[in-house]
């Protein structure tokens, strides 16, 4: 299974207005990293990951899936090496888990969100994922496609 984490400054793009792009989802634009450009290549449809409000909250608020595949970021002004996957929300996590809360807990010492913190978008395995909805409080969340 694949999971990962998108990075978003709820000043330039918030879970609010991810909610509002509804099914159709929105195109993940803007980023200009090789390794995130690179782990959004890999991603496959269903893939899901975490939504996190970076610099202003810093806490994953929801959960996103990966609606179409990687393609060229229509951001990058036909620059060919930018590409962009699309996402739309899922689910809310009921109780925001905070940084602080990640940094704390010994089971994320290797998490990408703790080890590389200014990559845009990272994997996280299967038990980050399960761990941090468990945080949130959600009971049965939604997996990424076997």
């Amino acid at each position: 299974m694949a999971y990962w984490l998108y990075k978003s400054e709820p000043s330039a793009w918030s879970w609010e207005q991810q909610k509002a792009a509804g099914e159709k989802g929105t195109e993940w634009t803007g980023v200009r990293n090789y390794l995130a450009r690179n782990n959004m290549r890999a991603m496959k449809i269903g893939d899901k990951g975490f939504f996190y409000h970076s610099n202003d909250g810093l806490e994953i608020v929801g959960i996103v899936e990966v609606c179409a595949l990687s393609h060229p970021d229509s951001s990058a002004k036909g620059d060919p090496k930018w590409d962009c996957v699309d996402i739309r929300a899922v689910t809310d996590i009921p109780t925001p888990v905070t940084l602080k809360d990640i940094k704390a807990n010994p089971k994320f010492e290797k998490m990408s969100l703790v080890t590389s913190m200014r990559l845009s978008v990272q994997p996280v395995t299967d038990e980050e994922y399960f761990e941090i909805c468990k945080l949130g409080g959600l009971d049965n969340p939604p997996k990424s496609p076997a």
